[in-house]
């Protein structure tokens, strides 16, 4: 039987929605698959070497991969010509986000990784704004029909590549101000002791370990944020507040499982039209499959 793995690091769940839906479908085509959570532990990564396919899954932030994952592509070890996909989400359809992956696999193509498929998903935003429920039910339920589609490409074995953006480099390396700007922010993350429930949530939550709460029930932020704001998102009481960014919190988890709710998802004027080239072009593929 062959296997495959797909390293995944996700912050309030959306990236590991989507491995997961990947895995079942390679699974139902008789391949082995194992979703690897990344950390902050990389001391003991599973080597490539040992599976048929191997992938990469992250949530973009600030246009590039979150600085774990630059982290994470420094410990994989040499390869020759391994075969690489690469499936990623954010809460916009915006060709800016095609630019993620390049200062990573600049590093994992001089180890012998080959590139073959990339794909993005668009999922509800966990920061910036909320969406609401019907587009973030829309969103699920296009991703939960199109991710098995372009996971039977990669078994297939038919190639899929994002359209490069011009100047997309250039851009990509101005926002990764975003990685030590972050490290610097996640220390002055602050919680309302009024509000906290001493629950541990925001402890379990954080996939970094950042998050520690001592036998008082006090919680503390150390200095690996990568702002993922698993912590703050998953909060019960909306107790944490997130420092330069708190403008832009979303609290609390999407119903994206409820197939009786309506509404107007495409109501959303940010980046309207790309939503829209987004759910049509994503429509007509799952159509042909």
């Amino acid at each position: 039987m062959n296997n495959a793995i797909i390293y995944t690091f996700s912050g309030t769940g959306n990236t590991k929605r989507l491995a997961k839906l990947y895995a079942e479908e390679f699974e139902k085509n008789g391949v082995s698959t194992e979703i690897y959570k990344i950390t902050d532990d990389l001391t003991d990564i599973p080597s490539p070497n040992g599976y048929d396919y191997v992938g990469i899954a992250y949530p973009i932030h600030a246009f590039n991969a979150p600085k774990i994952l630059l982290k994470f592509a420094k410990k994989l070890p040499k390869v020759e010509n391994k075969k690489l996909f690469i499936v990623k989400t954010s809460g916009e359809p915006v060709k800016l986000n095609n630019i993620s992956s390049g200062k990573m696999m600049r590093g994992l193509r001089r180890k012998g990784y080959v590139l073959t498929n990339e794909y993005h998903y668009v999922m509800p935003y966990n920061m910036i704004f909320r969406h609401t429920d019907a587009m973030a039910v829309k969103m699920w339920d296009t991703a939960k029909q199109l991710a098995p589609v372009e996971a039977r490409e990669v078994l297939r074995g038919v190639p899929h590549k994002l359209s490069y953006f011009p100047f997309g480099s250039v851009i990509a390396w101005a926002f990764r101000i975003e990685h030590p700007a972050m490290q610097i922010n996640g220390k002055f993350f602050k919680v309302d002791e009024d509000k906290c429930l001493k629950c541990g949530k925001c402890v379990k939550a954080c996939p970094l370990g950042n998050v520690t709460m001592d036998k008082n029930g006090k919680i503390a932020f150390g200095n690996k944020c990568v702002c993922c704001v698993g912590c703050s998102f998953t909060c019960p009481t909306n107790a944490i507040d997130i420092a330069m960014l708190n403008n832009w919190k979303v609290n609390g988890a999407y119903d994206m499982e409820n197939p009786e709710l309506s509404g107007d998802y495409l109501s959303i004027k940010y980046c309207h039209k790309a939503y829209v080239r987004y759910f049509d072009e994503a429509a007509r593929k799952i159509a042909d499959n």
